[in-house]
């Protein structure tokens, strides 16, 4: 039996993050803590200008904290060089987005196999995973259709197997169904978490849609610039 302990995917260590805006500097985040395991889903929860997508930017590598630690799968990003940055961004980090970014112009394959050749796949493996993402979400038969010949579940099943492309430790999802309708998130939420756990991905998903929260194995609330966990009880 394999004894070996299982480590974090994500480490938030006292993350604080502020802006000057002319003479006046704002805080955003004033000591945020977190930790995020494998296979496990959670919802980023508070009210729009709390610092939702400042954390997720700040998690995502996308712009530093003012202070505070971001380490991911073992890497202290702060030790890291610009490029050593961008290289983890893209092995280790999946992206999905409330509108799905797709390129128009390619194909819903092509579409997952662009971030694989960026990284350095071979164009016969990227091909051969992106078909087994998207047929893991039931679009074996929509591969090579463009995302204007896609509905909108679709389109956002491809956007989430382009987060997946390079196969990441950490999922970041920005209101991942908040474009759908009902019917529609609701296919396409259970398909997401059914990928993070098969994958064993560790996934931060903001939403506004506090029944969906609820579904997921966390909730966490930005309130006055920190994560506070809260029961599934108070997200009704």
């Amino acid at each position: 039996m394999d004894t070996t302990p299982i480590a974090p995917i994500l480490q938030l260590e006292n993350v604080t993050r502020s802006f000057r805006q002319g003479e006046k500097e704002i805080t955003v985040l004033t000591g945020v803590d977190a930790v995020l395991w494998p296979g496990q889903a959670v919802a980023l929860v508070g009210p729009s200008g709390a610092g939702k997508s400042t954390l997720l930017h700040i998690t995502g590598l996308l712009e530093s904290p003012t202070s505070g630690r971001v380490i991911i799968n073992g890497h202290d990003c702060a030790t890291l060089t610009e490029a050593e940055r961008t290289k983890l961004r893209r092995k280790e980090i999946g992206f999905v987005y409330q509108f799905h970014q797709l390129l128009p112009e390619f194909s819903a394959l092509e579409n997952v196999v662009i971030p694989q050749l960026i990284l350095g796949t071979s164009r016969k493996a990227a091909d051969k995973h992106a078909r087994e993402l998207l047929a893991s979400v039931g679009l074996a038969g929509r591969a090579e259709h463009r995302p204007a010949e896609l509905s909108g579940g679709e389109q956002q099943r491809t956007a989430i197997c382009r987060g997946l492309a390079n196969s990441p430790r950490l999922l970041l999802a920005d209101e991942p169904t908040g474009n759908l309708d009902p019917h529609t998130s609701e296919h396409v939420f259970r398909q997401l978490i059914d990928v993070i756990r098969r994958q064993g991905v560790a996934a931060l998903i903001a939403t506004h849609n506090l029944e969906l929260a609820s579904r997921m194995d966390r909730v966490l609330q930005v309130h006055e610039g920190r994560l506070v966990e809260i029961s599934l009880a108070q997200t009704r």
